[in-house]
């Protein structure tokens, strides 16, 4: 399930309006009195322990606004100050340095994106379906090829972000199934489920970032089945875990997302001999439930860290939730980097 935040914007929009930010109230201790009935107390802890999820979900997208607008004003800068350095306008810049350079979509990846995502698309003719498919790509494409060209913009003219995020989690790393240098200056904590198609895209990307980052980005798999959504999830962790137990881990998890949603017993089983894995000894662990406690406290824990859907990716402790364009890890990423750089 792809985490959405649909209500945010109007919901902070209220708060504003109403004047109900907390940072326009007064300091309160956390058991400062918010309620009395009688002789009994309501405290302000109370208030705020019921509604923790909520708050975290409203405080990262207050960060994710203003650190949007941050980029977009950075953006800005760099774009005139290239385009007057040239003596062209920005629209003539863009067209120059993004339109013009931006790769062709090409009917290889139109078929590809239908073949992945046809359960999801809608039904139709299919001509008009590929173009909107085009369309699509396209935009993806131009996105990607803007940003990194005011990426380029801004390592020239030394930009530095000094902006923290003060929603940044810890979360303790030697937990999960670890692919990439050990070192590390980046480590991407991905709390995922094998049955949801929104994963199932998102590693596609997550393949793309570690090629693009090679020793620099530490990619850890934790697990995050949502049994009320995709009820053959849960056995799916197990089996990577049995798979794990014989050395391949990353293969039968890339396997698991290749063949998803076919994730029954049975062809865990037959996944497994795919792998040329020891069957007995996979299918004995896998019937004997022997991970269900691994798997549980791995979604225990991404409860407790504020995960409410997935994928969801801790950047270094900060959290980018759904499935993202390679371009939303790059900018953190490369933030990242640059303060281990200092």
């Amino acid at each position: 399930m792809q985490i959405k935040w649909p209500i945010f914007g109007s919901f902070l929009g209220s708060l504003l309006a109403a004047g109900y930010l907390f940072a326009a109230q007064p300091a309160a201790n956390s058991s400062t009195p918010a309620a009395k009935i009688g002789g009994e107390v309501i405290t302000l802890e109370e208030v705020q322990q019921s509604l923790q999820a909520e708050l975290i979900k409203l405080d990262r997208e207050r960060f994710r606004l203003i650190e949007q607008k941050l980029n977009q004003l950075v953006a800005d800068k760099l774009l005139a100050a290239e385009a007057k350095r040239r003596g062209i306008s920005v629209e003539e810049l863009l067209k120059q340095e993004v339109n013009a350079k931006t790769p062709k979509v090409t009917d290889q990846e139109i078929d590809a994106f239908m073949a992945q995502n046809r359960a999801r698309l809608p039904q139709g003719d299919d001509a008009e379906l590929k173009l909107k498919v085009w369309e699509y790509l396209r935009e993806q494409k131009t996105a990607q090829q803007k940003s990194e060209y005011i990426r380029a913009l801004g390592t020239r003219a030394g930009v530095t972000i000094l902006l923290a995020d003060p929603t940044a989690v810890q979360i303790d790393a030697g937990k999960g199934f670890v692919r990439g240098e050990k070192n590390a200056a980046v480590t991407i904590v991905e709390f995922s489920d094998f049955q949801c198609p929104f994963c199932k895209a998102a590693t596609a990307t997550m393949h793309q970032v570690m090629a693009q980052y090679a020793g620099k980005v530490r990619w850890v798999f934790r697990d995050f089945p949502i049994a009320s959504l995709h009820p053959l999830a849960n056995k799916a962790h197990e089996a990577a875990r049995c798979a794990a137990e014989q050395g391949k881990f990353w293969e039968y998890h890339d396997l698991l997302f290749q063949r998803s949603p076919q994730l029954a017993p049975a062809e865990l089983k037959q996944y497994a001999r795919g792998l040329k894995l020891d069957g007995d000894a996979f299918d004995r662990c896998l019937e004997a439930g022997k991970y269900q406690p691994a798997v549980a406290a791995d979604l225990e824990e991404g409860q407790r860290l504020g995960v409410s859907g997935t994928p969801a990716f801790f950047i270094n402790g900060r959290l980018l939730a759904g499935a993202q364009p390679a371009t939303a890890f790059q900018q953190i990423i490369d933030s990242e980097l640059a303060k281990k750089s200092k």
